[in-house]
């Protein structure tokens, strides 16, 4: 048996370069006082986050990923696929939610579209 492929959608790596580098301006901050150490976890959150947050999609589902947890989407609950006004890729479900799919541009839809194993129609001329 031969596992999907699947095509990963993910924030620019420099989130998680510049979370580090806060962690380290901020740790002499943190050492000046006890009550100061909880500054340490506002740029930790942001490295887990941009190390993990994004969107996978293979044949069968779509994974949304955050900082705490995941959501999995069936292909089969998904009625549409769009861009909301800011450009982000939003997935609408047939029970009416929209869900905002992380590190997903509208530009990106026709590779994630690609992942599923069907094509888009060729609107070209």
């Amino acid at each position: 048996m031969t596992k999907p492929a699947t095509v990963r959608f993910r924030y620019n790596q420099a989130l998680l370069a510049a979370a580090i580098i806060a962690v380290i301006g901020a740790l002499p901050l943190a050492n000046a006082r006890v009550y100061l150490l909880p500054v340490l976890l506002v740029p930790l959150a942001v490295g887990v986050w941009a190390w993990r947050a994004g969107t996978d999609a293979d044949a069968r589902e779509l994974r949304v990923r955050a900082l705490a947890g995941q959501r999995r989407i069936a292909w089969d609950d998904v009625v549409e696929l769009a861009t909301d006004p800011r450009g982000r890729a939003v997935a609408r479900l047939g029970d009416g939610q929209q869900v905002v799919l992380p590190a997903v541009r509208g530009a990106d839809l026709p590779r994630l579209v690609s992942a599923t194993g069907q094509t888009l129609p060729d609107t070209a001329g």
